[in-house]
């Protein structure tokens, strides 16, 4: 991993996942963007220029706000960043820094094919020591599959009874390894942006051919680390919900079917809990729909949901039985409120078997990426399913 020090920002040039350290005083000017890149030490959205016409945006992110989650996709290159306007009070544009009014922009010029008023976009992530931040990539906005209508959307959110709207947008981070400081040097001179530019960025300005950066998955074993929730709040939040079907075990099988749902989509046409003495290891069984239309095909799933506390990992024998009920074009879906052992989530990755895990940690995070991110919430949206 590249390190940058505090002293050598102002020459460092950028490479994805390189860190650049902040300084170490313990106020706003230990943060590493001024020196770096000429913008403010604070904001979400930082430029060079002005709001009407910048030059350069940088957008940063935490990636922990449970809020407002935003999220880079390793495999696919897209990232979801929510806007600015993050609390009841005013309107959709109005807030401190521009950010939602820099989005609207950017997309409007994306949109109506004047990609060259859109300056380049630079995600950086704090890492959670000091202020340092780490290089994510240069991004664009929009996708290669979403339209206008998909790309950026204004949300409703409802705080203390009021409610209020935020921008989800869609960005893609191009395939470029590292930005040159010539590069960053002309941007911050107001030059010529075109010097020096990244080919693949000249290449979206002109033809708007998205290239984004894909990391292709190894074959990932995940512990139990990995797939339980990180955060003492996310913990809260799954002890809830175990503890509302601890005694009842069953119940939890309608709540693995809804999420379910949230995390396939509108892709799921059906999905109906078998009888509990009859189930043969199959808790739902359900149809998801490939493709659209009359050209779509339905695919069969079984669903397996196991309510278990963290001490108790679902192991080999639990895998084998949903395997074994798979039939031939039948995916597995196996739900559970623990971990999956590291042997029998092994089995499932080298034996190439056709199972989807939701682990604790993934729950949360469906959930979370729905709303349901505090103990109220999640105390209704449980109540709900009973109804």
């Amino acid at each position: 991993m590249n390190v940058f020090p505090h002293d050598r920002l102002d020459t460092a040039d950028l490479h994805i996942d390189a860190v650049y350290e902040g300084g170490r005083n313990g106020n706003a000017g230990d943060d590493p963007l001024p020196s770096l890149l000429g913008v403010s030490n604070q904001g979400g959205f930082r430029i060079l220029g002005s709001r009407e016409s910048p030059r350069l945006v940088v957008i940063t992110t935490s990636m922990m706000d449970p809020e407002w989650p935003d999220n880079l996709d390793p495999e696919t290159g897209v990232l979801t960043y929510y806007g600015d306007n993050k609390q009841p009070g005013r309107e959709l544009h109005d807030t401190p820094r521009y950010g939602n009014l820099l989005l609207r922009n950017m997309f409007e010029a994306l949109h109506t094919h004047q990609r060259s008023r859109v300056p380049p976009i630079l995600i950086f992530a704090s890492n959670g020591k000091y202020r340092d931040m780490t290089f994510k990539g240069l991004a664009v906005p929009g996708t290669i599959s979403l339209t206008a209508l998909e790309d950026l959307v204004a949300v409703w959110k409802i705080s203390s009874g009021k409610r209020f709207q935020n921008y989800q947008a869609k960005l893609t981070v191009l395939d470029v390894a590292g930005l040159s400081r010539r590069w960053l040097s002309v941007l911050r001179a107001n030059g010529d942006w075109r010097k020096d530019a990244p080919e693949l960025w000249l290449e979206w300005v002109e033809s708007g051919l998205y290239r984004p950066l894909k990391a292709a998955r190894s074959l990932e074993i995940r512990n139990r680390r990995e797939q339980m929730p990180d955060h003492e709040s996310d913990t809260a939040l799954l002890e809830i919900l175990l503890g509302r079907f601890r005694e009842s075990p069953h119940g939890f099988e309608a709540c693995a079917a809804n999420i379910v749902r949230l995390f396939l989509g509108d892709q799921v046409t059906s999905i109906d809990l078998t009888r509990p003495s009859r189930d043969g290891g199959r808790d739902a069984l359900g149809k998801y729909m490939v493709g659209r239309g009359m050209s779509s095909v339905l695919v069969d799933f079984a669903m397996e949901a196991k309510c278990y506390d963290s001490s108790n990992s679902v192991g080999v024998k639990d895998i084998s039985r949903l395997i074994s009920r798979l039939r031939h074009r039948q995916f597995g879906i196996l739900v559970t409120t623990s971990w999956v052992h590291s042997q029998a989530y092994k089995e499932i990755k080298e034996d190439g078997h056709p199972i989807i895990i939701i682990s604790g940690g993934d729950i949360i995070r469906i959930l979370k990426e729905k709303g349901i991110n505090s103990r109220q919430n999640m105390l209704s949206w449980l109540i709900s399913l009973q109804e």
